[in-house]
């Protein structure tokens, strides 16, 4: 007879696309975006938070993946609706937009923070959830509110710890690109399929390079594997046309826009979009936002087929060393641009709107690579117990530290090994460990150990400056609290 295994357990592992936040990570990214926020806060704007879950209808065709219309979420029928959990913070502001929009000041500036959810193919560094941080301006049609985007966005990595000079926004415009469409002969209805083929093969830039481009303007490209991606089909005057708008950056804005509107010849839409670049540069140069933080560059071409006016990127300029320590750019950290037609599909009526979502993983990694977080590894003080029948004393020393503001706790396990649990405060990272056995109790001293200095002791130290620098000390229990406030000061 066969034996009965029982119930099968589950795997402790998680989903395939997923991952965990511990302590210090989380404690990181809380500081990072308090400190965005702040900035956020200072410009005006108001935070908003809304459900993790959205109707798909409401979501609409702005999916993240255009090849694959409403698919890109995760979604379940219920009720003869299908709901999604949010794969942006945009779509969920269009609809907040429109559904309050009689509650609302215009233009409505908000911010908000939060994890999003994509069903996409998961990869080294791409998970899917992840945070994003987001600022936005719906209902204002001026290019002041661009402009004002992108000074803020200069503020808010600044504030984080990217100094300048380790950064740089760079600004373009969609209908810059219309107009050279136009001047190329792919306007109209009936260029739609074409267009379409040349706005995803401008988006690729970064990954295929200018010859990858131009093969995808043209009959199309076969990649390493093989496999062929039909191109636009333009004939080579086309092409060139489209090539030299990506080329089109200059020494100065001016000399920038200059070139723009050489491509974009007598195009309507063109001119606009050059004459709103130039506008932008002059609202933020009035403002002290030079060429040193912000400039205008034709090659930014990030989810043009999305965007209605002025985009924008904020690349981080300084080199990292890759898995095979290689120097590498960390690249781009964040994004956005006008979007003028999302709340239109709710209310019929075109709102304009514009905003940035910063990358919160990659910045966090920005800042971790150059060492600029803040120290939120530092962990609580730990009162270690070495008499079972004194644990009230513990517990008030334990309420002493907290009460003047010092992070601290009690250790809880078996304090039978006291080895354990000092093991215990070095993995919990904690920067103090106080100890009172029967003896110190006597005496009303404790034993204040300085666990940073020790560790630093013991990997660097002569014999002499080990005895010079003693990591433990002797202190009434009276002096607890400022004895060990006196050591968290000295290491910062």
């Amino acid at each position: 007879m066969a034996k009965n295994k029982g119930p099968r357990r589950p795997k402790a592992e998680t989903p395939k696309g997923f991952r965990d936040y511990f302590g210090a990570e989380v404690t990181a990214r809380k500081a990072m975006l308090d400190r965005i926020a702040a900035v956020y806060h200072r410009y005006g704007f108001d935070a908003l938070e809304t459900s993790a879950v959205e109707t798909v209808e409401a979501l609409g065709k702005f999916l993240p993946d255009v090849d694959r219309p409403n698919e890109g979420v995760f979604a379940w029928e219920e009720d003869s609706d299908w709901l999604a959990l949010r794969y942006d913070l945009t779509a969920p502001l269009a609809r907040v937009a429109a559904q309050y929009r009689n509650d609302l000041p215009t233009p409505y500036r908000r911010y908000a923070m939060g994890p999003v959810w994509r069903n996409e193919k998961p990869g080294p560094g791409r998970f899917r959830q992840f945070y994003q941080c987001d600022a936005d301006t719906v209902g204002a049609a001026s290019v002041a509110a661009d402009a004002e985007i992108c000074a803020m966005l200069s503020d808010a990595l600044e504030e984080v710890g990217i100094p300048r000079g380790d950064y740089v926004i760079r600004v373009n415009n969609r209908k810059v690109l219309n107009g050279v469409m136009e001047v190329a002969g792919l306007s109209g209805d009936d260029k739609e399929a074409e267009r379409g083929i040349v706005l995803r093969a401008i988006d690729k830039l970064d990954r295929l390079g200018v010859e990858g481009v131009r093969a995808l303007l043209g009959e199309g490209r076969k990649d390493a594997s093989g496999d062929f991606t039909k191109g636009a089909g333009l004939v080579e005057a086309q092409a060139e046309v489209v090539m030299g708008f990506m080329d089109a950056l200059r020494e100065s804005g001016a000399e920038t826009c200059a070139r723009l509107r050489e491509l974009v010849g007598e195009s309507q839409i063109g001119a606009e979009g050059v004459a709103e670049l130039e506008e932008i540069a002059d609202l933020l140069a009035a403002q002290g936002y030079g060429p040193d933080r912000i400039i205008i560059d034709p090659s930014v071409v990030r989810g043009l087929g999305y965007y209605t006016g002025p985009v924008f990127e904020a690349e981080l300029t300084f080199e990292i060393l890759d898995e095979k320590g290689r120097p590498r750019q960390f690249g781009s950290v964040a994004g956005g641009g006008r979007y003028d037609d999302l709340v239109k599909r709710f209310t019929g009526q075109a709102v304009p709107a514009t905003g940035v979502s910063i990358g919160v993983d990659r910045l966090l990694a920005a800042l971790a690579a150059k060492g600029r977080l803040e120290d939120a590894a530092q962990g609580p003080v730990v009162v270690t117990v070495m008499d079972r029948n004194r644990m009230a004393d513990y517990m008030g020393m334990v309420n002493d530290l907290r009460a003047a503001g010092i992070r601290a706790e009690m250790y809880l396990g078996n304090p039978k090994n006291f080895g354990n649990q000092l093991k215990y405060a070095d993995k919990r990272q904690s920067p103090v460990a106080i100890i009172q056995g029967e003896d110190e109790a006597a005496r009303g001293v404790v034993q204040v150990k300085d666990l940073i200095l020790g560790a630093k002791l013991a990997q660097e130290a002569s014999l002499e400056e080990w005895k010079s620098q003693p990591a433990q000390v002797e202190v009434s229990r009276a002096d607890l609290v400022a004895t060990v406030r006196e050591i968290m000061g000295r290491h910062g």
